[in-house]
């Protein structure tokens, strides 16, 4: 196991890396500070990246940094919800049992939101995940929940986060009304060379070992094979220091990390 043989106290390139110790890119950053004011002020805003960009890293980082005294956090990820699930949905996690029809369950669900804000003064925040995969009806949908009190104040925070298509499918036509009731946009770019280097110092640092396992060169090589994705950028490190200890050798250069990039990425292993 490498991480004995680089004196690592804990894995760096895995999924459980605790949230407060992931590399905070600028852009990462720059919709953190989106998203709270979004939470804040109850807008409706978009969070579209490519698969392996973070996305699902910045919803865990937006998650945790809301104050459980202020805010009431709903998640849902569903690529087959419904409106009507929807609402039920979003009731079952606010321990409501819901009615049956569409109409009636939303009425349930803005009156319960009216509670939690006048009663236990709390801001109610929705994150829908995967929303590049809703369907038009979905969609479509949240402008009615959104329309509330004769459009004078949004019930709730709503957040839809999905990969790049969400906001391709979002500037379609059909999709105008929802479109022009966005407030906010957040998009999370892949990481350039300088960042993909500090993503790794910065894993490594977690790990507790050494930082210079990996050379110049071979980071090269990991930025431009990965193309600045950190979930590739991942499996390419996690691939390299396990070969690396299997060989012996405790320096990572381009000719290890092409070796693993020819032999063990499959061209496609994302």
């Amino acid at each position: 196991m490498y991480k004995s043989f680089f004196e690592m106290e804990h894995m760096p390139f895995v999924r459980d890396v605790p949230i407060q110790e992931l590399y905070e890119s600028p852009a990462m950053s720059d919709a953190l500070g989106r998203l709270a004011y979004a939470a804040d002020r109850q807008l409706f805003a978009v969070v579209t990246a490519d698969a392996g960009c973070g996305k699902t890293t910045l919803l865990r980082r937006f998650s945790g940094s809301l104050s459980k005294d202020e805010y009431l956090f709903l998640y849902l990820s569903d690529s087959k919800l419904t409106p009507r699930w929807f609402y039920k949905s979003m009731l079952d996690q606010l321990g409501i049992e819901s009615k049956f029809y569409r109409g009636d369950a939303k009425r349930q669900l803005q009156k319960e939101v009216e509670i939690i804000r006048g009663v236990q003064k709390k801001k109610v925040v929705c994150i829908l995940d995967e929303a590049h995969l809703l369907e038009k009806e979905t969609i479509e949908e949240f402008r009615f929940l959104l329309n509330y009190k004769f459009d004078s104040m949004s019930p709730m925070a709503l957040i839809l986060a999905g990969q790049t298509e969400l906001w391709d499918k979002l500037r379609l036509q059909r999709y105008a009304a929802v479109r022009q009731r966005i407030d906010i946009n957040c998009v999370l770019p892949h990481f350039d060379r300088a960042e993909t280097e500090k993503y790794i110092l910065s894993h490594l640092a977690y790990a507790g070992g050494r930082q210079d396992i990996f050379t110049d060169r071979a980071l090269d090589d990991i930025y431009k094979e990965s193309t600045g994705i950190p979930r590739r950028i991942n499996r390419i490190c996690e691939k390299s220091l396990m070969y690396a200890s299997q060989q012996g050798k405790r320096l990572i250069d381009e000719h290890l990390v092409r070796y693993i990039i020819d032999h063990e990425m499959l061209g496609g292993d994302v």
